[in-house]
């Protein structure tokens, strides 16, 4: 799947349905675009949900948490995050004009409602000083099986950095995964490959990745690209950044790891 989605008249970009389009993906996710005063509540008796700002300003009320988060910047600024469990609610109101990821899917566990401020993120650097430097990327993981293992979800961003490949080499897992793309400048432009395919990467497109289909991106030079990353984990098989390399690169695969992002002084 690979789809170019619009917003509509209520501020919804679809990109995919656990009951229609994409719905092998097995999640929920919309990008929401609020204006300044406007407010909405997300809540579902079946789906734990996950809320993200992207951009703006906003307040989070939730299950005692009252909390103002504002982000200025995709690629200098962290996300702040909020996480419930199915049959709790959020109201999410925009102190500003704001963008925020909606991501959703069935779990039967209950959990406690969860913030990840901008301090909780664990931001790391993959592929540093590998192939010349020409798929080096910033990840922000917001939260995984090794830190929400009651989650069916795990979330997070890559910042990739302009001219470069990423997620690479090649590679797929058992469970689906969504990527959500956005570019500073609005004409900044990329590639993805499913499988042998090759699709045009385009501000606020969306690319899915069924079990077992490989996938990698690269970004044109001029337009550092990001992203925000979703997978479901599989009943009796959560993601634990698992990863199978096509056959035909393994030869290029050295152990990928991941450090923590050194701080600029």
């Amino acid at each position: 799947m690979f789809r170019y989605p619009k917003f509509n008249r209520d501020g919804e970009k679809m990109l995919c349905r656990m009951d229609g389009i994409g719905k092998e993906m097995l999640m929920d996710a919309s990008v929401f675009k609020l204006k300044k005063g406007a407010s909405r509540t997300f809540t579902d008796s079946e789906k734990e949900i996950v809320i993200l700002l992207i951009a703006g300003k906003i307040r989070f009320i939730s299950d005692g948490i009252d909390e103002v988060a504002d982000r200025k910047s995709l690629f200098d600024d962290m996300p702040t995050t909020v996480h419930i469990s199915k049959g709790k609610s959020v109201v999410v109101e925009a102190l500003k004009g704001s963008r925020i990821m909606y991501l959703a899917t069935t779990n039967d566990r209950d959990f406690a409602t969860k913030i990840y401020r901008k301090k909780d993120v664990i931001r790391t650097v993959s592929c540093e000083n590998m192939w010349e430097n020409t798929a080096v990327r910033d990840v922000n993981t917001i939260f995984d099986y090794e830190n929400a293992p009651y989650s069916n979800l795990v979330i997070g961003e890559v910042l990739a950095r302009q001219g470069r490949w990423w997620s690479y080499v090649p590679h797929s897992h058992p469970q689906p995964e969504v990527y959500y793309y956005e570019f500073e400048r609005k004409e900044g432009f990329g590639a993805c490959f499913i499988g042998d395919k090759a699709y045009t990467v385009k501000n606020g497109s969306v690319g899915g990745f069924i079990g077992g289909k490989t996938h990698v991106q690269v970004t044109a030079p001029g337009f550092p690209m990001y992203n925000i990353w979703m997978i479901r984990h599989l009943d009796g098989d959560p993601w634990k950044k698992t990863r199978v390399v096509d056959p035909r690169y393994t030869w290029l695969e050295p152990e990928v790891k991941f450090v923590p992002k050194k701080e600029e002084n």
